[in-house]
Protein backbone atom coordinates (compact mmCIF):
# COMPACT_ATOMS: atom_id res chain seq x y z
CA UNK A 1 0.00 0.00 0.00
CA UNK A 2 2.56 2.60 0.74
CA UNK A 3 4.93 1.06 -2.36
CA UNK A 4 1.26 2.08 -4.04
CA UNK A 5 0.53 5.65 -2.34
CA UNK A 6 4.51 6.51 -3.10
CA UNK A 7 4.25 5.76 -7.09
CA UNK A 8 0.64 7.73 -6.88
CA UNK A 9 2.78 10.55 -5.57
CA UNK A 10 5.45 10.28 -8.16
CA UNK A 11 2.72 10.44 -11.18
CA UNK A 12 1.24 13.38 -9.39
CA UNK A 13 4.32 15.18 -9.03
CA UNK A 14 4.97 14.64 -12.66
CA UNK A 15 1.49 15.59 -14.09
CA UNK A 16 2.11 19.35 -11.94
CA UNK A 17 5.33 19.38 -13.16
CA UNK A 18 4.35 18.85 -17.12
CA UNK A 19 1.57 21.07 -16.91
CA UNK A 20 3.41 24.43 -15.26
CA UNK A 21 6.12 23.53 -18.17
CA UNK A 22 3.41 23.42 -21.17
CA UNK A 23 1.75 26.79 -19.54
CA UNK A 24 5.39 28.58 -19.00
CA UNK A 25 6.33 27.20 -22.96
CA UNK A 26 2.73 28.31 -24.08
CA UNK A 27 2.90 31.60 -22.37
CA UNK A 28 6.86 32.08 -24.08
CA UNK A 29 5.45 31.52 -26.83
CA UNK A 30 2.76 33.65 -26.49
CA UNK A 31 4.56 36.94 -25.47
CA UNK A 32 7.81 36.62 -27.91
CA UNK A 33 5.98 36.21 -31.10
CA UNK A 34 5.24 39.63 -31.25
CA UNK A 35 9.11 39.74 -31.13
CA UNK A 36 9.94 37.14 -33.18
CA UNK A 37 8.05 38.72 -36.17
CA UNK A 38 9.39 41.58 -35.41
CA UNK A 39 13.18 40.07 -35.84
CA UNK A 40 11.89 38.08 -39.04
CA UNK A 41 10.59 41.29 -40.55
CA UNK A 42 13.91 43.19 -39.68
CA UNK A 43 15.72 40.41 -41.50
CA UNK A 44 13.49 40.17 -44.48
CA UNK A 45 14.19 44.09 -45.00
CA UNK A 46 18.19 44.22 -44.83
CA UNK A 47 18.13 41.35 -47.21
CA UNK A 48 15.99 42.84 -49.69
CA UNK A 49 17.83 46.14 -48.93
CA UNK A 50 21.20 44.31 -49.68
CA UNK A 51 19.90 43.24 -53.11
CA UNK A 52 18.70 46.36 -54.42
CA UNK A 53 21.75 47.95 -53.38
CA UNK A 54 20.22 50.22 -50.70
CA UNK A 55 22.25 49.22 -47.71
CA UNK A 56 24.21 51.86 -46.15
CA UNK A 57 27.10 53.06 -43.45
CA UNK A 58 25.51 54.56 -40.19
CA UNK A 59 21.87 54.15 -41.51
CA UNK A 60 19.59 52.06 -40.00
CA UNK A 61 17.47 49.28 -41.56
CA UNK A 62 14.77 50.66 -39.87
CA UNK A 63 15.37 54.14 -41.58
CA UNK A 64 16.43 52.83 -45.13
CA UNK A 65 13.44 49.83 -45.53
CA UNK A 66 10.92 53.05 -45.59
CA UNK A 67 12.21 53.46 -49.45
CA UNK A 68 10.12 50.00 -49.42
CA UNK A 69 6.71 49.34 -50.65
CA UNK A 70 5.97 45.92 -50.17
CA UNK A 71 2.88 44.72 -52.77
CA UNK A 72 1.02 41.36 -53.65
CA UNK A 73 1.09 39.98 -56.97
CA UNK A 74 -1.22 38.04 -58.41
CA UNK A 75 1.46 35.41 -60.41
CA UNK A 76 -1.03 34.35 -62.98
CA UNK A 77 -2.45 37.09 -64.30
CA UNK A 78 0.75 39.62 -63.48
CA UNK A 79 -1.56 42.14 -61.66
CA UNK A 80 -1.10 43.90 -58.05
CA UNK A 81 -3.76 42.55 -55.77
CA UNK A 82 -4.84 43.70 -52.33
CA UNK A 83 -5.23 41.04 -50.27
CA UNK A 84 -4.41 41.82 -46.87
CA UNK A 85 -1.21 43.53 -45.42
CA UNK A 86 1.95 41.96 -48.01
CA UNK A 87 4.13 42.48 -44.53
CA UNK A 88 2.44 39.22 -43.26
CA UNK A 89 2.26 37.35 -46.17
CA UNK A 90 3.65 34.16 -45.94
CA UNK A 91 4.25 32.52 -48.95
CA UNK A 92 5.90 29.08 -47.93
CA UNK A 93 2.75 28.45 -45.88
CA UNK A 94 0.43 29.41 -48.72
CA UNK A 95 2.36 27.09 -50.87
CA UNK A 96 1.67 24.00 -48.63
CA UNK A 97 -2.23 25.33 -49.18
CA UNK A 98 -3.84 23.41 -52.20
CA UNK A 99 -6.44 26.58 -52.00
CA UNK A 100 -3.68 29.22 -51.92
CA UNK A 101 -1.29 27.88 -55.00
CA UNK A 102 -0.78 25.16 -57.39
CA UNK A 103 0.72 21.89 -57.81
CA UNK A 104 3.60 22.19 -61.04
CA UNK A 105 4.19 19.67 -63.33
CA UNK A 106 7.43 17.97 -64.03
CA UNK A 107 7.70 19.92 -67.45
CA UNK A 108 7.16 23.45 -65.35
CA UNK A 109 9.51 22.80 -62.11
CA UNK A 110 12.87 23.28 -63.18
CA UNK A 111 13.29 24.71 -60.19
CA UNK A 112 11.94 22.02 -57.84
CA UNK A 113 9.37 23.47 -55.21
CA UNK A 114 6.61 20.92 -56.53
CA UNK A 115 3.72 23.77 -55.17
CA UNK A 116 3.78 27.62 -56.31
CA UNK A 117 1.73 30.00 -54.51
CA UNK A 118 -0.83 32.38 -56.38
CA UNK A 119 0.52 35.44 -55.07
CA UNK A 120 4.13 36.96 -54.17
CA UNK A 121 5.27 39.61 -51.98
CA UNK A 122 7.21 42.31 -54.11
CA UNK A 123 9.16 45.51 -53.21
CA UNK A 124 8.97 48.27 -55.29
CA UNK A 125 11.79 51.58 -54.75
CA UNK A 126 10.94 54.58 -55.86
CA UNK A 127 12.69 57.94 -57.17
CA UNK A 128 12.20 61.30 -55.92
CA UNK A 129 9.69 61.97 -58.68
CA UNK A 130 7.46 59.01 -56.94
CA UNK A 131 8.22 56.46 -60.25
CA UNK A 132 9.39 53.23 -59.78
CA UNK A 133 12.84 52.80 -59.76
CA UNK A 134 13.76 49.26 -58.90
CA UNK A 135 11.99 45.88 -58.38
CA UNK A 136 12.34 43.25 -56.13
CA UNK A 137 11.41 40.16 -56.34
CA UNK A 138 11.71 37.03 -54.07
CA UNK A 139 13.36 33.89 -55.37
CA UNK A 140 13.39 30.07 -54.97
CA UNK A 141 14.41 27.17 -55.91
CA UNK A 142 16.57 23.80 -55.19
CA UNK A 143 20.64 23.76 -55.31
CA UNK A 144 22.64 20.51 -54.06
CA UNK A 145 20.81 19.59 -50.69
CA UNK A 146 18.38 22.38 -49.89
CA UNK A 147 16.24 25.03 -51.42
CA UNK A 148 17.64 28.59 -51.93
CA UNK A 149 16.05 31.46 -50.80
CA UNK A 150 16.99 34.66 -52.56
CA UNK A 151 16.09 38.00 -54.06
CA UNK A 152 16.44 39.44 -57.34
CA UNK A 153 16.60 43.49 -58.00
CA UNK A 154 16.01 44.82 -61.09
CA UNK A 155 15.74 48.20 -62.76
CA UNK A 156 12.31 49.34 -63.89
CA UNK A 157 12.76 47.87 -67.41
CA UNK A 158 12.59 44.61 -65.54
CA UNK A 159 15.75 43.50 -67.34
CA UNK A 160 18.71 44.93 -66.09
CA UNK A 161 20.03 43.19 -63.26
CA UNK A 162 20.40 45.23 -60.50
CA UNK A 163 21.55 43.28 -57.40
CA UNK A 164 21.07 39.69 -56.66
CA UNK A 165 21.67 37.81 -53.09
CA UNK A 166 20.78 34.42 -51.32
CA UNK A 167 19.78 34.44 -47.54
CA UNK A 168 18.40 30.87 -46.76
CA UNK A 169 20.08 27.58 -48.04
CA UNK A 170 22.04 24.47 -46.57
CA UNK A 171 24.61 23.71 -49.76
CA UNK A 172 28.00 22.82 -49.08
CA UNK A 173 29.94 24.99 -46.91
CA UNK A 174 33.09 26.59 -49.12
CA UNK A 175 31.63 25.26 -52.41
CA UNK A 176 27.60 25.60 -52.98
CA UNK A 177 28.12 28.54 -50.46
CA UNK A 178 30.28 30.52 -52.57
CA UNK A 179 27.35 32.92 -53.73
CA UNK A 180 27.49 34.48 -50.58
CA UNK A 181 30.83 35.79 -52.16
CA UNK A 182 31.00 39.22 -52.51
CA UNK A 183 32.51 39.15 -55.41
CA UNK A 184 30.45 36.95 -57.30
CA UNK A 185 27.67 39.15 -56.40
CA UNK A 186 29.03 42.23 -57.85
CA UNK A 187 29.47 39.95 -61.41
CA UNK A 188 25.03 40.88 -61.67
CA UNK A 189 24.61 44.60 -62.00
CA UNK A 190 24.13 45.40 -65.13
CA UNK A 191 23.91 42.11 -66.60
CA UNK A 192 20.33 41.70 -69.04
CA UNK A 193 18.01 38.82 -68.00
CA UNK A 194 15.66 38.47 -71.16
CA UNK A 195 16.99 38.12 -75.09
CA UNK A 196 15.55 40.44 -77.48
CA UNK A 197 12.34 37.78 -77.88
CA UNK A 198 11.86 38.71 -74.31
CA UNK A 199 12.76 34.90 -73.22
CA UNK A 200 14.66 34.15 -70.10
CA UNK A 201 18.61 34.32 -71.33
CA UNK A 202 20.60 34.71 -68.38
CA UNK A 203 23.31 31.66 -68.16
CA UNK A 204 26.06 31.07 -65.48
CA UNK A 205 29.18 29.51 -67.66
CA UNK A 206 32.55 28.46 -66.95
CA UNK A 207 33.84 31.69 -66.07
CA UNK A 208 35.66 34.55 -66.95
CA UNK A 209 32.75 35.38 -69.30
CA UNK A 210 34.38 36.87 -71.93
CA UNK A 211 32.90 40.23 -72.29
CA UNK A 212 33.84 40.52 -75.81
CA UNK A 213 31.27 37.78 -76.62
CA UNK A 214 27.92 38.36 -78.03
CA UNK A 215 26.09 36.83 -75.16
CA UNK A 216 28.06 38.24 -72.30
CA UNK A 217 25.44 40.79 -71.07
CA UNK A 218 23.46 37.43 -70.40
CA UNK A 219 26.20 35.65 -68.84
CA UNK A 220 28.05 35.61 -65.06
CA UNK A 221 30.85 33.29 -64.01
CA UNK A 222 29.48 30.10 -63.16
CA UNK A 223 30.56 28.91 -59.25
CA UNK A 224 34.00 27.27 -59.22
CA UNK A 225 33.19 23.07 -57.85
CA UNK A 226 29.71 23.76 -57.59
CA UNK A 227 28.62 22.68 -60.44
CA UNK A 228 25.04 21.34 -59.74
CA UNK A 229 24.24 24.37 -56.92
CA UNK A 230 25.06 26.96 -60.19
CA UNK A 231 22.74 24.64 -62.40
CA UNK A 232 19.57 25.11 -60.08
CA UNK A 233 20.31 29.16 -59.34
CA UNK A 234 20.09 28.96 -63.33
CA UNK A 235 17.07 26.59 -63.58
CA UNK A 236 15.48 28.81 -60.52
CA UNK A 237 15.98 32.06 -62.64
CA UNK A 238 14.49 30.97 -64.98
CA UNK A 239 11.48 29.16 -63.48
CA UNK A 240 10.88 32.80 -61.82
CA UNK A 241 11.87 34.73 -64.67
CA UNK A 242 9.22 32.98 -66.86
CA UNK A 243 5.42 32.25 -67.86
CA UNK A 244 4.93 30.52 -64.32
CA UNK A 245 6.64 32.78 -62.35
CA UNK A 246 6.88 36.73 -62.77
CA UNK A 247 6.81 36.69 -66.50
CA UNK A 248 3.44 37.94 -66.73
CA UNK A 249 4.39 40.40 -64.30
CA UNK A 250 7.55 41.99 -65.61
CA UNK A 251 5.63 41.82 -68.99
CA UNK A 252 3.07 44.23 -67.81
CA UNK A 253 5.53 46.45 -66.06
CA UNK A 254 7.51 46.92 -69.36
CA UNK A 255 4.32 47.74 -71.38
CA UNK A 256 2.59 49.77 -68.68
CA UNK A 257 5.12 51.13 -66.45
CA UNK A 258 4.19 53.15 -63.47
CA UNK A 259 0.51 52.58 -65.17
CA UNK A 260 0.50 49.25 -63.68
CA UNK A 261 0.98 50.42 -60.39
CA UNK A 262 -2.08 52.64 -60.65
Amino acid sequence: MQADHSNRRAVGVVLVVCVVCAALVTTAVVLLRPVQQANQLLDRQTNVLAAAGLLQPGKSVEELSRQLEPRLVDLASGEFVEAGDPDHFDARRAARNPAQSIALTPEQDIAQIKRRANYARIYLVRDAAGEIKTIVLPVHGYGLWSQLYGFLALKRDGNTVVGLSFYEHAETPGLGGKFDDPQWKELWPGKQLYDEQWRPAIRLVKGPVNRWDADASHQVDALSGATLTTRGIEDLLRFWLGPDGFGPFLAKMRKEGDKHDL
